[in-house]
């Protein structure tokens, strides 16, 4: 991503976030390409801030056609549903995210993520995908894994005034500060599917509670062949009932996850704004660090809930 120097058009625009993470990370910023799918209010966020921070370009994914719902949280969506007449929501935050930075190159693919192969998949440095189904998650990190080149994948989901964001850089190297020198650090990163088959019992108890419960709601849209998000208060009798199976499997008490918590879940379908800006601005932020290769990464997962206000970093692999 190192590629040719920075135009003097870019460092004139650059100027002032080149003072701060040095020319090298910007010119490794502008020669990159990130693939987002699922835009709704958090990864609109999120693609706003990597178009202003100077990115080479920005693939969408969502054939989604704009209605009243997607006006939701989305900022890149103005509230007038006449004008959209038989658009998508890719094509709709296209535009509006040229308008941002006309320097970032911003395009819409379409189809079904989970069924592109591989030579997609290498023409990118990060995939992020927001808002989609456990299956498709995994079979997409697969197929990252299995590049040449090692691809950034991330997820992001938010429901309600909750979110959770899932890293994997596969073997990631980078460098920091420390104390007066600079130093070159590696991490491991397990894949979404060991990530999320991580056995309960030996997780610590202050572990976050939206880990256990984002993995039951998952679980039980998948089984109800539903689409991410598609969830109501009346189906709390039976995300309860999947809750008390899924702990009594991992051989934990069912106080791992509260009642309440996953009520909120199931009832979430509309997302926090405030909310979205945190979590999209926590993503960004992760997405600069891995492309410019300065400062230590998130690993592997982030939660918000906008009830007490935290960001948790929670590191969990079948390494535990």
């Amino acid at each position: 991503m190192d590629g040719e120097e920075l135009t003097e058009q870019e460092t004139a625009l650059y100027d002032r976030q080149i003072r701060v993470w040095g020319a090298g990370a910007q010119r490794r910023l502008s020669k990159s390409h990130v693939l987002v799918s699922g835009i709704k209010g958090t990864v609109a966020e999120f693609c706003k801030n990597i178009v202003l921070a100077g990115v080479g370009s920005v693939t969408l994914l969502d054939d989604r056609l704009v209605t009243t719902e997607a006006f939701n949280a989305n900022f890149l969506i103005l509230p007038d549903e006449n004008a959209y007449g038989g658009k998508t929501v890719a094509e709709i935050c296209c535009d509006s995210l040229k308008e941002f930075n006309p320097m970032v190159h911003v395009s819409i693919e379409t189809g079904d993520l989970s069924t592109f192969g591989v030579d997609f998949f290498e023409k990118f440095d990060v995939v992020v995908i927001g808002y989609s189904s456990r299956a498709t998650k995994k079979a997409v990190n697969e197929t990252c894994r299995n590049l040449a080149k090692r691809v950034a994948f991330y997820t992001v989901d938010c429901r309600g005034s909750c979110g959770e964001i899932f890293v994997d850089l596969q073997n990631y190297k980078y460098t920091k500060k420390k104390l007066d020198e600079t130093v070159e650090c590696e991490l491991t990163f397990p894949s979404f599917e060991e990530a999320v088959a991580v056995p309960w019992k030996p997780i610590p108890r202050r572990t976050a509670k939206l880990y256990f419960a984002i993995r039951v709601i998952e679980l039980f849209e998948e089984t109800e062949g539903r689409k991410s998000g598609e969830c109501s208060l009346s189906d709390l009798p039976r995300v309860l009932k999947l809750k008390k199976e899924f702990c009594e499997g991992n051989s934990v008490s069912e106080n791992h996850i509260p009642d309440s918590l996953l009520e909120r879940l199931v009832s979430g379908n509309t997302e926090f704004p405030p909310a979205c800006a945190i979590i999209g601005g926590i993503l960004g932020q992760e997405v600069i660090k891995v492309i410019s290769g300065k400062g230590e990464p998130l690993k592997n997962f982030f939660y918000f809930d906008a009830e007490d206000g935290k960001g948790v970093i929670e590191d969990l692999s079948n390494k535990l």
